[in-house]
């Protein structure tokens, strides 16, 4: 029988939730524990749609997780920050801007805004993982011992979050409610893979601050399908109101923040858009705290092409907005790689006064906003 003992791990002190009166936004709070049947799935179908048609972000509670489950998941995900070498990290580098991959740390810098971080970007569904074997590729000794939890997690993440969400999607398009979950396989063979990241950002110096205008990644979608981001109490993460505002994101004990992407933009004909989000240096009670993330970045099987799922019936009624003409649209994986090779390295052009900056890969349109 398997060990009922969990190795030991540090345990990752969380901060106290910011006293600052910050402008946030209304997001919605969707309670997964409604979506058992057809017609609490269509009550929630309804609000994710209006959420969609929004901000763009919305909340989810009731996803299976108990708060001591969630701690536990961050104090793992502090262990490559605070477990392995500098010289470990080095090894573990990942070869972002060569083939593509956000497997293994980033480099600090290695971005032109955002240089605080360096991030691990580890356990990941690639050609040398099958069914979530995470001891198919190697990783930092510190981190072996936890990568059953880890392993765990990405299940729970997948099906009992991810799959549920995307089930309310496909209501909403008029779908049958497993159109979009069979194009994101668990156990697919190839480069196909979910990312789960932690992201730790540490302080920046004041001169720092004042070369990027506070600003810690300027604001941008997403390039997957959907993001699941467990909510964490320093307060950094803003949206792009429909009002050209920014609001910041509220932390919720134990709630799940989700957002769309660009990959479901593409397959929603523009119904759902890649939501506009960006980070900035926290309020002043928080500014001398670090901030660990916990991210579970969902995408299709990388041989869906990203072409509009124009059978949709709500589509016929509303329309389609194309980003690329249907037989140009790149698979998921070309698109993955050529958006992870390009961020961060890539030449922008201004437009709108320099408010919006633009790239275009793979015949796509991209936009980042300052």
């Amino acid at each position: 029988m398997p060990s009922l003992t969990v190795p030991p791990v540090p345990h990752y002190p969380i901060a106290p939730p910011t006293k600052e009166h910050l402008a946030y936004a209304d997001l919605s709070v969707i309670d997964l524990a409604k979506a058992g049947d057809a017609e609490g799935r269509a009550e929630l179908a309804a609000q994710v749609c209006a959420a969609m048609q929004t901000h763009g972000f919305f909340y989810v509670i009731n996803h299976g997780y108990t708060p001591e489950q969630t701690a536990r998941m961050f104090d793992i995900a502090d262990i490559p920050f605070s477990c392995v070498t500098p010289e470990d990290k080095h090894i573990y580098t990942a070869k972002m801007k060569e083939v593509g991959s956000y497997q293994g740390y980033k480099p600090r810098q290695y971005w032109f805004v955002f240089d605080p971080i360096f991030s691990y970007l580890g356990f990941t569904r690639t050609a040398n993982i099958v069914n979530r074997d995470v001891t198919k590729r190697q990783h930092p000794e510190a981190v072996r011992p936890f990568l059953p939890e880890i392993e765990a997690f990405a299940r729970h993440t997948h099906f009992n979050v991810l799959q549920p969400v995307l089930r309310l999607l496909a209501i909403g398009l008029g779908l049958p409610e497993d159109e979009l979950v069979d194009l994101h396989g668990f156990s697919s063979v190839g480069e196909t893979y979910d990312r789960i990241l932690t992201l730790n950002s540490y302080p920046r110096s004041q001169d720092d601050e004042a070369k990027t205008k506070n600003v810690w990644l300027k604001g941008h979608t997403d390039f997957g399908t959907i993001t699941v981001l467990y909510s964490q109490p320093v307060a950094a993460l803003q949206i792009l109101g429909r009002d050209g505002k920014w609001l910041w994101v509220k932390h919720i004990e134990n709630a799940l923040v989700i957002n769309t992407g660009d990959a479901m933009e593409l397959l929603s004909g523009g119904y759902y858009k890649g939501t506009i989000h960006r980070v900035v240096q926290p309020p002043v009670d928080q500014q001398h705290l670090t901030r660990l993330g916990l991210f579970y970045f969902a995408m299709t099987d990388d041989a869906v092409k990203l072409a509009p799922l124009a059978h949709s019936p709500v589509l016929q009624q509303v329309g389609i907005e194309r980003r690329c003409a249907d037989e140009n649209a790149p698979t998921m994986e070309a698109w993955r790689r050529a958006r992870t090779s390009a961020y961060g390295q890539s030449e922008l052009k201004a437009k709108e006064g320099g408010a919006v900056e633009e790239e275009v890969i793979n015949g796509v349109l991209v936009k980042h906003y300052n």
